[in-house]
C-alpha cells in the first residue's frame, strides 16, 4: 500500500489517539516481525501526511518490554514515512526538570535487560549502525521550537534518557545512583525505539512528558502510576500541540545523515546475504544491494549455526 505517508508519530502513555488528524483512515500493516501495536491512523495534520500509531496499543494493553517495536518501525517505513516523533511519559532525575515539563533529549542510557529485539538485522547479515547520536539533531531543532511556541510549559531543549527495563518503577538505591551518573530522565521505551528507527533510516525526535520526580526525591511522594496519569492528562494536550506546530515546519524532503546511516554500516558481502534475508529487509537494504546480486541464489530458509 501506498499512502505517501511523510512522518510518522507514535504515542506514548496518554496519547493515544491524536484527534487533530483530518480524514482519518485506519490502516492494518502486516511486517515480517508481526503485528504492529495498534492500527495505524493515517491521515492529514497541519497539510503533511502522516501515520499515528499508539505504542501500548487500544487501551494501554502492551507493557514496555513487550511492544512489537520491530513492526512498529517497519510499518512506518514502509508506509514513506522518513522521520518519526516519539512521545512518552518520563520521570524527572533533575530538580529542575518539573512534572509538566517538556524534554526533548539528546543522549540515551541503556539499563534495559537485553531481551526486546533491538535489530533487524540478526541472521544472514551483519550491520552496524552509527548511533553516537541516537537522536536526528535537526528534529530534534525543530522538535523543540515547536514546543516552545506551541505550549506554556518549561521546555528542556536536551537531557540524557535513562532507559531502564521495567515494568516496576526504580528503587531509591538505584534512582539515586542514576542522579550520580548525570542521568536527566528516565523511562522505560526509548530503547529499542531509537537504534530501530536509525537502522530504518529514519529522522527521529523524541518528545519527553515529565510526570514525577521518580522515587528520589525527599519532598515528593514516590511515583505511582496513578500519579503518573494525572500529570499526563496535563501533558498530552501540550504533547499534540507540539506534535501538530512540528509537522508544519520541518522539511521532509531535505537530505539527512539520518537517511544514508546504512551506507557504509553493511559488513556482510552484499553476495553472501540469503535470499530470503534480502528479500524481509529489502525495505531496508535494497537500495545498497545491486540488482544483479538481488536477483541471484536462491535458498528456502535460514539455517540456524550449530
Amino acid at each position: 500500500m501506498n499512502t505517501n505517508i511523510d512522518i510518522g508519530i507514535i504515542g506514548g502513555s496518554g496519547i493515544y489517539e491524536l484527534n487533530e488528524i483530518e480524514d482519518p483512515l485506519q490502516v492494518s500493516v502486516g511486517t515480517p516481525y508481526g503485528d504492529p501495536s495498534a492500527p495505524l491512523i493515517c491521515g492529514s495534520l497541519n497539510g503533511r501526511s502522516v501515520a499515528f500509531i499508539a505504542r501500548h496499543g487500544e487501551g494501554h494493553r502492551i507493557a514496555p518490554a513487550n511492544i512489537p517495536v520491530r513492526a512498529n518501525i517497519y510499518a512506518l517505513k514502509s508506509l514513506g514515512a522518513r522521520m518519526v516523533i516519539s512521545c512518552s511519559a518520563v520521570g524527572s532525575l533533575r530538580e529542575d526538570y518539573r512534572p509538566g515539563d517538556l524534554v526533548v533529549p539528546d543522549q540515551i542510557f541503556d539499563r534495559t535487560h537485553g531481551t526486546r529485539p533491538a535489530t533487524f538485522f540478526d541472521e544472514g547479515i551483519v550491520v552496524h549502525a552509527p548511533f553516537g547520536d541516537p537522536y536526528c539533531d535537526y528534529l530534534r531543532q525543530k522538535l523543540t521550537a515547536a514546543a516552545s511556541d506551541t505550549t506554556s510549559a518549561t521546555v528542556h531543549d536536551s537531557g540524557t534518557y535513562c532507559c531502564m527495563e521495567g515494568p516496576q518503577f526504580s528503587t531509591r538505591t538505584e534512582s539515586n545512583l542514576y542522579r550520580s551518573w548525570g542521568m536527566d530522565i528516565i523511562g522505560m521505551t526509548a530503547l529499542p525505539e531509537a537504534k530501530l528507527a536509525r537502522e530504518a533510516e529514519l529522522c527521529y525526535a523524541a518528545l519527553a512528558l515529565v510526570t514525577d520526580y521518580d522515587c528520589w526525591h525527599a519532598g515528593e511522594e514516590a511515583v505511582t502510576a496513578l500519579t503518573v496519569a494525572d500529570v499526563m492528562r496535563q501533558n498530552a494536550m501540550n504533547a499534540r500541540h507540539a506534535v501538530s506546530r512540528l509537522v508544519s515546519m520541518v522539511d521532509v524532503a531535505r537530505t539527512c545523515a539520518c537517511h544514508e546511516a546504512l551506507a557504509s554500516s553493511i559488513i556482510t558481502s552484499p553476495a553472501a546475504v540469503p535470499v530470503v534475508v534480502r528479500s524481509q529487509l529489502a525495505l531496508f537494504t535494497g537500495k545498497y544491494i545491486p540488482a544483479e546480486i538481488r536477483a541471484e541464489r536462491k535458498v528456502e530458509s535460514i539455517q540456524p549455526a550449530r
